[in-house]
């Protein structure tokens, strides 16, 4: 009796078409010698005398930076396992702000070392759990090291947070302002509310020109001058202590759209409907008027005919603000954000020690200063070229996440280095 053969279960495998399934030894040394070609770019830029990269990506837009996570963003890596070198720089940036370069070349030192071991065939497991044990030993002699920050003295404290920044500036562009910088740096974090620390309602500015010390440092919410219709010249440029309206509605005559159709059996009538329409807006406006608002500021246009109103009445307003820079007066200010002109009640306007519209660079900017609410300031960067001002951001922003990590974290080590050697 003949044997049955048995049948052969049919393979589906649902992977993509060119997808690689390497596997072992081989592709774990293919991925250590991905890894440490990205290491290889970015090794260059760290330290003091670490280079700048000049990356163009496929827009053609150029970025000078020195900044581990920039590049790191820009090199656009393929590869899975390099990918992951992108990663690190990543969260690295977003909770300790500096030390981006740093981090990389570590990991990449870390993967040299054991990329002989992995030849001779040891076990990835072991090699895992040596790693797992030594991260402990290492953070063990980082806490032992650590200096306590006390916030008994505040000139201490203030220099101990000039030094944390100075150490995050002293391998980039802006190391020889590095005083000037460490100051304003500083001032800005200081200026938050000390409980939450939100960096981002650190507000920050580029005005091509003029020096790096022209830069300066606002207390209070800072913009460039919006769009403005004629009438604007006329209205006044400065305030004390004025109430201020944050709108989200359009201040001006709407144009009848294409499609609208009215039906009227005389001439008088035609004049009722555009007298409507006039009636609607200078009730909207004198509203404002009634409310008190010194300083009108909306998310969508403000018409010529509002402006000219405002001029008349004294009354400063801009139409088009950013809403980004709107949601920062309004969290600065206080007040509320108004989608209705009809019942305003005071409670609903903010207000500030100072306001100013000022000439700063090739630009005019709306400051507001003195603001009781929220705890925000603005940092306004000149410069030269624009990469040279984006680059000076970038320093800032790390210089600036330090310090507030500094506050939150009263522990401190040797930067620049040290404790990694």
């Amino acid at each position: 009796m003949a044997g049955r053969v048995p049948m052969m279960q049919p393979q589906i495998i649902l992977l993509k078409e060119g997808t690689d399934a390497s596997q072992g030894r081989g592709q774990l040394l293919s991925n250590i010698n991905a890894c440490l070609a990205v290491v290889d770019t970015v090794r260059t830029t760290l330290g003091p005398r670490g280079m700048d990269k000049l990356i163009v990506d496929e827009k053609g837009e150029v970025t000078i930076s020195n900044d581990g996570a920039t590049i790191m963003k820009l090199l656009d890596v393929v590869h899975p396992a390099a990918k992951t070198l992108v990663d690190i720089a990543r969260s690295q940036d977003a909770e300790v702000g500096d030390g981006t370069t740093s981090v990389v070349l570590l990991a990449g030192e870390l993967l040299k070392e054991v990329r002989g071991y992995i030849e001779d065939g040891v076990s990835p497991h072991i090699i895992i759990k040596g790693y797992r044990n030594a991260a402990q030993l290492a953070i063990n002699k980082i806490k032992e090291i650590a200096i306590t920050i006390e916030r008994t003295d505040d000139i201490q404290f203030r220099d101990l947070l000039k030094k944390c920044a100075g150490t995050a500036m002293s391998s980039k562009l802006i190391h020889s302002h590095e005083d000037f910088f460490t100051d304003m740096v500083v001032n800005a974090v200081l200026k938050l509310d000390q409980e939450e620390l939100n960096e981002k309602l650190i507000g920050v500015k580029r005005i091509p020109g003029g020096a790096m010390e022209d830069s300066l440092l606002v207390d209070g919410v800072a913009f460039k001058k919006t769009f403005s219709y004629a009438g604007f010249e006329q209205q006044p440029k400065s305030f004390k202590n004025p109430k201020i309206l944050s709108l989200n509605i359009e201040l001006e005559l709407k144009a009848e759209k294409d499609n609208a159709e009215v039906r009227i059996d005389d001439v008088s009538e035609y004049q009722a409907i555009v007298d409507a329409e006039w009636t609607i807006i200078y009730s909207k406006l004198e509203t404002i008027v009634n409310a008190g608002a010194k300083v009108v500021l909306s998310r969508l246009p403000i018409g010529d005919l509002a402006t000219q109103y405002f001029a008349d009445r004294d009354i400063f307003c801009a139409g088009r603000v950013p809403a980004e820079d709107l949601n920062r007066v309004v969290n600065a200010v206080g007040g509320s954000m108004q989608t209705t002109v009809s019942n305003i009640e005071d409670k609903h306007l903010g207000t500030c020690e100072y306001f100013e519209e000022k000439q700063i660079g090739g630009e005019r900017f709306n400051i507001f200063e003195g603001c009781p609410a929220t705890k925000t300031c603005t940092l306004i960067l000149r410069g030269g070229a624009e990469q040279f001002i984006a680059e000076v951001e970038r320093s800032l922003h790390d210089a600036i996440m330090i310090v507030k990590r500094c506050i939150k974290n009263n522990l401190t080590v040797a930067g620049g280095g040290a404790t990694e050697v």
